[in-house]
């Protein structure tokens, strides 16, 4: 009776077979990794770059322009020759046209090396262009009833005015008689400020005590204000503060400031208690006041007008209910993101308030 077994024959030729196949397809895959070297064209039949910004990844880096700017062109000619000069500035003022022989007093402020933009919260546009001839060469956003803040959220993205080393965000009711824009921005560089306004005539009455101009310094950034406002290090409002009316920002301050203002909160009350995050600490040396141009606040409510009798309230009274609101819940977002975030990190939340109280 036989037994049945393997030919040691068969089983080499079995081993011989898997050999071969184990060398062929290694020599295949080298073969492809090295053709694929050689010749990416070949295997790469679309682009996708994660490194580019959000919604690019299929373009090319070379031809993505993340960034623009506010720089009038014209329709005709060569585009590359379109600029015989570049502005490193930009100022805008949110206006109504009662106030237009202000706007062309503090217009006339500010040389050629400023890209200047007007929002109107009346409607009225082209009205300027009839009084005014500086009025034909600049900027005008025309949304009614709308604050400056609100402007400034939708219109000047950080990308958009990427080109401009420092952003003055001003309102109508200023007088500039004693201020000299190119002198400001000659005072902020030389004192390092990324954040700041110019001084504001005492006589003429100032809500905060740190933005009254004082004679014989250039800048200054601190002041006293009630003992308990007052903490050390230094913070607002006697540090580290400047008011909305007539803040300017650097480049990258404002980045972070644009991301600060909330969509619904169009007052911007309470912001001002809160710039000095978006500067390097100590932030109290990189925020103050210049003292050598100064202007005056005139205190015109022009917003008032704007607002809608309620409730047996006048407009202005809605107005400015809705700003001490917006304050309070500027106040509550800020302080319950910050103590969400030390959370996350399972780490207690240190005392870094943005109110007063």
């Amino acid at each position: 009776m036989g037994i049945l077994s393997r030919s040691p024959t068969h089983s080499r030729r079995s081993e011989d077979n898997g050999m071969k196949l184990l060398a062929t397809v290694l020599f295949a895959t080298a073969f492809g990794i090295l053709l694929g070297l050689s010749f990416p064209s070949l295997w790469i039949t679309k682009i996708w770059v994660p490194s580019n910004p959000k919604g690019a990844e299929r373009l090319p880096p070379g031809i993505i322009a993340s960034e623009s700017d506010l720089y009038l062109r014209r329709l005709w000619g060569n585009p590359e020759e379109d600029l015989k000069k570049k502005p490193r500035y930009l100022v805008t003022f949110t206006v109504g046209y009662k106030q237009r022989h202000n706007i062309d007093a503090c217009v006339k402020k500010f040389s050629d090396n400023f890209t200047i933009v007007l929002f109107h919260y009346d409607g009225i546009t082209s009205e300027w262009d009839d009084e005014f001839e500086w009025s034909k060469n600049v900027i005008h956003i025309s949304v009614k009833k709308q604050t400056k803040w609100w402007y400034a959220k939708r219109f000047l993205h950080p990308d958009i005015v990427a080109r401009y080393d420092y952003i003055f965000i001003w309102d109508e009711d200023l007088g500039v008689d004693h201020f000299d824009a190119e002198e400001y921005i000659h005072m902020v560089k030389k004192h390092g400020l990324e954040i700041s306004q110019p001084g504001l005539d005492p006589e003429k009455g100032c809500t905060w005590k740190i933005t009254k101009r004082r004679e014989h310094v250039e800048v200054h950034k601190e002041t006293d204000e009630k003992l308990e406002w007052c903490s050390n290090p230094p913070r607002p409002p006697c540090a580290a503060f400047v008011e909305i009316m007539a803040p300017v920002f650097s480049r990258d301050a404002w980045r972070c400031v644009w991301h600060m203002i909330q969509n619904d909160l169009v007052h911007g009350w309470g912001l001002d208690f809160a710039l000095r995050r978006c500067v390097e600490e100590p932030a109290y040396e990189k925020i103050g006041i210049v003292d050598t141009q100064w202007i005056v606040h005139q205190f015109i409510p022009s917003l008032g007008s704007q607002g809608k009798e309620e409730d047996g309230k006048s407009p202005l009274q809605g107005v400015k209910d809705r700003c001490h609101m917006e304050w309070k819940m500027f106040e509550r977002r800020v302080d319950e993101a910050e103590k969400e975030y030390y959370k996350s990190l399972q780490v207690q939340t240190p005392s870094n308030s943005t109110t007063l109280h």
